[in-house]
This record gives structure tokens, sequence and C-alpha cells, in this order.
């Protein structure tokens, strides 16, 4: 049956990505009635279609070739053949992304919240229409919106992006074959997980950017492991060149820099930052503010501009995580229907999907210093660990930053399954605990988790030092 031309919600979600998945299981569930509208057939949006599912999957490929180059110390020569197609090592694409969005749509269902594909655009702060696929439209009158649309590739006005030669993030796993030759415009997070999984597949990549080191907000000491193994597979990074023009020359696609220096290479990665996805939503209609870079302005409780409208994930800014998304879209709802909140976490942990990975919580040396006034840092390194040797990747590196008074402070890791183990450090942070506990408790052996008694002894050594001066 199909609803009046004017249909009332309670709650009504742009969007089904892990934002606005998690705002409408957190309305339904406290008894509202929810519309997500989506521009997808399926749940997931950008995370399971073209972001997150895809390109982790991928990436599982690349390290583990990697990982197989690195274990048979040169027993084995490992080399994918020219040609070889990008979705030969993603078969597994399939199966993860169906079984996702299985368990997301059952999610939906099961609370019983109702689901239209279609293109929305704000008519008032009250209204929505949205563009059905027969081409009717219907107009949605809600309580509380939230706008969660996500965010597309920026594009450069001198970086013409055809999808073929020039690709963007939305684009890039439609390669239909491994390029022999690949230019990565930008060295930020997108940049340089793309850019080290490619050189991991035996591409020879080269990264181009204003910043002078790749990943520039991260640890130094971090950015620098992460350069030595990106260099070890053959990549090479630019730094502080200015792109003046990019054109594909009917073999190669030819990326000039200011001062006449020029890049070739079969294929050319523009990955220059993601604004909001809002195009043909008139947020102005719905009186929605956004910000110089191009998102949606929200307050801490991700309240935009315009009452009664919330915004939440990509379609807001950095962090751009889908785990914060999440927490963003819970937050969004709860808020907007008058309900509890509590305090958004402090120690929410960054993950960056490179090869190696690269995790981080809490406060980096230099912020702990500004803070109070002096920091200890203990650093257990993957090569002081057997487990490390055992899996025969030895290159990686653990960070412990401790206040003063003993207190951990923040962990920063980069190497083989820095993305797990940087919760461990998440869970001493907020509980507050002394970084002595790491040397007071067992770790089972050989495991990488060794890496906190280690980099803790070295704390603890310079706490005991520092007393006895």
């Amino acid at each position: 049956m199909l609803p009046a031309p004017e249909a009332r919600f309670d709650v009504l979600v742009l969007g089904s990505g892990p934002a606005g998945h998690k705002a409408a299981v957190q309305a339904a569930k406290v008894g509202k009635r929810v519309l997500i509208v989506d521009r997808e057939p399926t749940a997931g949006g950008e995370c399971v279609q073209r972001g997150t599912i895809p390109s982790k999957t991928l990436r599982e490929s690349a390290a583990y070739i990697a990982g197989l180059r690195a274990r048979s110390e040169d027993m084995l020569q490992i080399t994918l053949p020219p040609q070889t197609k990008v979705a030969s090592l993603m078969r597994r694409l399939r199966h993860v992304r169906d079984a996702h969005e299985r368990y997301l749509s059952a999610q939906l269902e099961r609370n019983g919240i109702i689901r239209w594909q279609g293109r929305a655009r704000f008519l008032s702060p009250e209204r929505v229409e949205v563009a059905m696929l027969d081409r009717t439209k219907r107009t949605v009158v809600a309580d509380l919106v939230v706008v969660a649309v996500g965010s597309r590739p920026r594009q450069p006005a001198n970086v013409p992006v055809d999808h073929e030669h020039v690709l963007d993030s939305d684009s890039i796993l439609s390669l239909i074959y491994l390029p022999a030759s690949l230019s990565v415009l930008g060295s930020g997070v997108i940049a340089c997980e793309f850019a080290s999984l490619f050189a991991a597949l035996g591409v020879q990549v080269t990264m181009i950017d204003t910043a002078s080191r790749p990943l520039a907000f991260l640890d130094p000491e971090l950015t620098a492991e992460f350069s030595k193994a990106y260099e070890r597979e053959g990549g090479r990074f630019l730094a502080g060149r200015k792109i003046e023009s990019v054109h594909w020359d009917g073999r190669e696609v030819v990326t000039r820099l200011v001062g006449g220096e020029e890049v070739r290479a079969e294929r050319c990665f523009c990955a220059q930052g993601r604004i909001a996805n809002v195009e043909g939503l008139d947020v102005a209609a719905a009186g929605i503010t956004m910000t110089a870079r191009g998102h949606i302005a929200v307050d801490a409780n991700m309240k935009t501009s315009a009452p009664r409208i919330y915004a939440a994930g990509d379609v807001v800014g950095p962090p751009a995580l889908a785990a914060t998304a999440i927490e963003q879209g819970r937050r969004a709802v709860r808020h907007g229907l008058g309900l509890p909140t509590h305090a958004l976490g402090e120690f929410v942990p960054s993950g960056i999907y490179t090869i190696p990975e690269i995790a981080s919580v809490g406060l980096d040396e230099a912020q702990a210093v500004a803070k109070y006034g002096s920091a200890f840092v203990g650093r257990a390194r993957y090569d002081e660990l057997a487990r490390a040797h055992i899996n025969g990747q030895t290159d990686g590196l653990l960070k412990l930053v401790v206040a003063p008074d003993g207190r951990l402070l923040g962990a920063h890791a980069i190497g083989e399954h820095a993305t797990e183990l940087v919760h461990v450090a998440q869970m001493a942070l907020v509980g507050g605990l002394s970084v002595e506990v790491f040397v007071d408790n067992v770790f089972n052996f050989p495991t990488l988790a060794e890496a906190y008694r280690v980099a803790a002894l070295d704390a603890v050594g310079q706490l005991a030092k520092r007393a006895a001066a």
C-alpha cells in the first residue's frame, strides 16, 4: 500500500550509512516511527558500497601478499603478473558485502524502520520531498530530521577526474586491471591507504603533496616508520610540490608541477579531501549552515543551525570515521528527542588502514608536554617481540605517552594489528590507569600485546630515574 502524498513520521533519517543506520535504530528503540531515505538500493551507504568494506577487502589481499613476501625471506619470488584483474584480488567482497547488508537490513526490519529508496530535497525545515524510483514525489513531515548523507570526493579545478584515467576515491576500485604505475595526489589518510596498498601489490606509486611528509598530522615517529615501509615497497613521495595541471596525453596521465617538473603514470588517483554530499538536498531551504570546508556545521550534540535538524557522520567532516559516525548518529537522536546523553568519549581511537596499520588514542607527546609541562615516552619496537619475529613482520612501534605522575596519557602504534592493539590503551585511558598496570600484569607469550609491557618498562625506568635525580 502506497503511503499518503504527505507522510508523517516522528524521525526522518537521510542516509543509511553508519551514522544514519544507528540514528534510525536508536529512535526506533524508544518507540518512534522512523523513515530512512537513501539513494542506494541496500542499507549501508558509502561505507558498504564504495568505501570501508570494499577498500579494506582489497587491502587484506595486499597485506597478505606483502606479509607472505616478508615471511618467505626471499625464498619465494612473489610478484603479480601484468594485467592482474583488480576484481580477482577482491573475490570475497561480494560475500562480505552481502553478509553485512543482510545484517543491516534485518536490524532495520526487526525494529520496524521503514526505508524508501529515493532522492531527498528540503522544502522547509519540517518538510522533505522525496523523488521515488517510479518518478513520483512524496512529501515527508517529521518532528526530527537527521542528515547523514555522507561525503563525496573534492575535485580541484585543475584535476579533471574522468573516472577512467584520472580517478577519485569513488572510482579507484572500479579499475579493471592493476596499473603498472600510479600517481597519487595528496598525502592524507585516503591517499596513504591506497598508495601503500597499491605499492604492496607491485604498482610503481608516486605520492605528490605540498606537505613535508605523509600523514603530517601524525606523530613524526609513526610517519617515519610508515615512510620507511612505503619506500621499501618501491613507493616515492614528492614533498612540498604544488600541482599546476593534470591531463591524459593519450598514453599516460601527466601531472605537471609548479616549476615545470612532470610526473607520468598509467593512472592518477586524486585524493585531496572530501566534502558533504549535499548536492540536490537544498540545505538552504532548511536553514542549514555549511562550514568553509564544505561540511554541515554542528554543535557538540550534532545539532545544526536549523531547528529540529541534526547531522552526523562524514557530512559533518573530520574525523570521518565509521566508528565515530555511529556514536554521532546515536547522540543526535538522543539529544533531539530529549533523552539523556553521556559526554562524548574523550578517548576515541583512530585507525588508519595503511600497510602497515597505524592507530592512535589520547594525547601525543607534544600535546602532553603542552598540557602537563613534561611527559615520558615508553617505546617498544616490534623487533623486541618474539611474536613479531615468528610472524616475520618486525617493522613496528608502540609508543606510550605518560604523565609526570605515571598516568597513561596516550598510545600510538604502527605495525601489524595496530588498530586492534590500540584498544588496550583505550581502556586504560578510560580507567585513568597508571602505566605500571602494564608491568604488574601478565601478558600471553608470544603476543604482540607484550609490546605494552616492554613500552611500560621503558617508561617506568625513566620515571624511576627522574625520581632518583
